[in-house]
């Protein structure tokens, strides 16, 4: 997940390189923009890794997760990253099938809510998706989709070309009602103020009032709770149930820095890596950091139904599912 990064721009400098920089080895990992914000759990991580590695770690923006995929599978083996952060398990069939990424070795004790043996991706965070309201404006919240067509709210949602929440909605629709998605898409198309590519555009739009509604994760109203010490907001509960979203990283095989990348791969499943996530990233770590977790967590919507389509479902599925979200949103 990313947090606030909808008011951070992305800042670029060029610095000469001193004879002693020069001998530093390098490790370029790939993920979204908000990880590396200011507000996200880049700069302290990237403060964790360096002070025991001997190298220098180097994040790249490259957008939301789907357009990160986008540009890896456009570059190909020209790619100069060495580890790609915030793909998803919706994402991770076509990864793999790009032949683009080398198995990471790691074996760990994992506390996500599903079993994990992937040789190539790892996880390193996760949540359900949810729509996000603020209580002191919405008060006739919706429990379902039928409910929330047939409401008169108003909603934001992302680009699942681009966002992987948009196409973590994609399937979720899939998952709930695969033998209504077109019914569904169809009824929620009124609903819909505007798409954004990502989810920090959609988050920010909602914030600034423009709709009722935001999709985004059950765990979101913590990070007001927490960093705003403001508890208006909450996640509306389905009782069809919530789709999950593992959040992974892999090590892409041409790496210049193959020892430094799965090195990198180990140190996000120990606490100088899993302690920064919970709240700068706002999703539940995929293993538990030594201080816990603030009780403000405790307060978040869990759902009574987890959906999950498989990775190779979730692959079969999109184009199709791409298909009807275009017509429904074209109507």
């Amino acid at each position: 997940m990313r947090f606030p990064s909808f008011v951070a721009g992305a800042l670029a400098a060029t610095a000469l390189i001193t004879p002693v920089q020069a001998q530093t080895p390098q490790l370029r990992v790939l993920t979204y923009d908000s990880f590396i914000s200011d507000w996200g759990p880049g700069p302290a991580i990237e403060a964790a890794f360096e002070a025991n590695c001997g190298c220098d770690l180097v994040f790249e923006s490259a957008g939301d997760g789907a357009a990160m995929l986008a540009r890896l599978l456009l570059t190909g083996e020209r790619s100069t990253a060495d580890v790609v952060l915030g793909l998803d398990t919706n994402l991770t069939h076509a990864a793999e099938a790009s032949g683009l990424f080398a198995p990471h070795g790691q074996t760990p004790d994992l506390e996500v809510p599903v079993a994990w043996n992937d040789p190539l991706f790892l996880p390193y965070d996760w949540s359900w998706f949810a729509f996000v309201y603020d209580t002191t404006r919405t008060e006739n919240v919706p429990s379902s989709f039928d409910e929330l067509i047939a409401s008169d709210l108003s909603i934001i949602i992302q680009d699942p070309r681009s966002s992987t929440p948009g196409l973590g909605l994609l399937m979720w629709i899939e998952a709930a009602y695969p033998e209504r998605a077109a019914e569904i898409w169809a009824g929620l198309a009124p609903r819909i103020v505007t798409v954004t590519p990502g989810w920090s555009e959609a988050y920010g739009l909602f914030l600034e009032g423009e709709a009722d509604m935001v999709l985004s994760y059950t765990t979101s109203p913590a990070y007001h709770a927490i960093a705003e010490d403001n508890p208006n907001y909450a996640a509306a509960g389905f009782t069809e149930g919530h789709y999950l979203q593992v959040e992974v990283a892999g090590i892409l095989a041409n790496s210049s820095q193959p020892d430094l990348a799965r090195d990198f791969i180990a140190f996000m499943t120990t606490d100088g890596f899993q302690s920064a996530i919970p709240e700068t990233n706002w999703m539940y770590p995929a293993v538990m950091p030594e201080s816990g977790l603030n009780p403000a967590f405790d307060a978040l919507h869990v759902p009574e139904v987890s959906l999950l389509l498989t990775a190779e479902e979730a692959a079969t599925q999109r184009d199709g599912a791409l298909d009807v979200w275009r017509e429904a949103l074209a109507q």
